[in-house]
């Protein structure tokens, strides 16, 4: 299990909206859940904080955790602050979960994966659904689109950015959530001015979803195929986010995006079930996915990225470290479950901490 922690303050400053908040995210189910709160109820009898102190968001990221929302915020109760969504963790949830079969072979995410998806619009719909009907809050995905460095969101790019971020928060909007996460706090005036003239509330607990969502519904995998451009990125993303990694970064920017964690398991799960299935390429039938196909991509990256990202002999060694360490993501029979304990049980990994630690000696 992960956990983000928010901030903390102790019950005497609640006047200023602060307090414990966790962001709990990897949880599979009610009974981790359960755990949770038994955590936060010893932690409030310890530090003599009134019950219900602790607050924690549910990242619904694990397609297994879809099954028992209901048992997940019962198990939390008091403590809990609702449900939030998030696309990639859960596309890669999938796969990891069912993805050795055919019939969950997840197309190019780039261009055919979205909310709009029938899977993923069941997925939102279902969260939005049981939490109003529970008296929770239900938030969207994070807006991980950034603008240009420096921009005050005049120009014409910032301007295009912008009104598909608001085109895709619309849409959820009328779904019904009750918030998102966004990255780039420059787009937060344009986010509130929308919430104002699309809800007339802070939130949208009052509405209640009367859905009616089958296995068949979250588990229907779009049709499209893979296309050049989406392997690329994907081995892109994955090598970039390793190279980061090992230098103690957990994100980083990437044409026009915020990736993270996140973006990286989709990546490198992709790319493995594209491998395991020899998949065509839309763009060039004759051409299927295969560990050599991969292998030719991530060393034509690196090779550019040699030339205009790293500026030391020390970072062009990581980058070569982390383009070896994606390959072994990307050719393993069996995947770990999160990149993250691959990452961090990595020897290569724990050699580059060590050498960190002893330099601030």
């Amino acid at each position: 299990m992960e956990s983000s922690f928010c901030s903390i303050e102790t019950s005497k400053s609640s006047s200023r909206f602060s307090g414990p908040y966790f962001y709990l995210s990897k949880i599979e189910g009610a009974s981790e859940a359960k755990l949770w709160n038994n955590i936060f109820e010893w932690s409030e009898n310890e530090l003599d904080l009134p019950q219900g102190t602790i607050k924690a968001c549910v990242l619904i990221e694990n397609v297994i955790s879809t099954f028992e929302l209901e048992e997940i915020l019962y198990a939390l109760k008091d403590h809990s602050l609702g449900l939030n969504c998030g696309i990639w963790d859960y596309c890669a949830s999938i796969i990891s979960k069912f993805g050795d079969r055919k019939e969950f072979l997840l197309p190019d995410r780039n261009k055919y994966v979205s909310m709009d998806q029938h899977f993923l619009n069941s997925y939102m719909k279902l969260v939005i659904g049981t939490c109003h009907a529970r008296g929770a809050l239900a938030t969207g995905g994070m807006v991980a689109a950034t603008l240009k460095p420096g921009s005050n969101s005049s120009d014409e790019k910032s301007k295009i950015v912008i009104n598909k971020v608001l085109e895709s928060k619309l849409k959820e909007i009328k779904i019904g959530v009750d918030g998102f996460m966004v990255y780039d706090i420059r787009l937060v005036p344009y986010i509130n001015e929308l919430w104002k003239k699309n809800a007339s509330a802070p939130n949208q607990i009052e509405r209640q979803l009367h859905v009616n969502i089958t296995t068949q519904d979250l588990l229907s995998i779009p049709k499209g195929g893979v296309t050049s451009q989406g392997l690329r990125h994907n081995v892109a993303v994955a090598i970039l986010f390793i190279y980061h990694w090992l230098a103690g970064i957990g994100h980083f920017f990437y044409n026009g995006n915020v990736e993270d964690s996140a973006t990286a398991e989709i990546s490198r799960a992709q790319i493995w079930q594209w491998i395991r299935f020899a998949t065509p390429l839309e763009d060039d039938p004759e051409q299927v996915v295969t560990p050599n196909l991969v292998e030719k991509v991530a060393s034509q990256f690196a090779s550019r990225a040699h030339r205009n990202l790293c500026r030391s002999a020390a970072e062009r060694k990581r980058l070569t470290a982390a383009r070896y360490m994606s390959l072994e993501l990307f050719y393993t029979r069996k995947p770990p479950e999160f990149i993250t304990s691959y990452l961090n049980d990595n020897h290569k990994f724990r050699t580059l901490h060590n050498k960190a630690l002893a330099s601030n000696l």
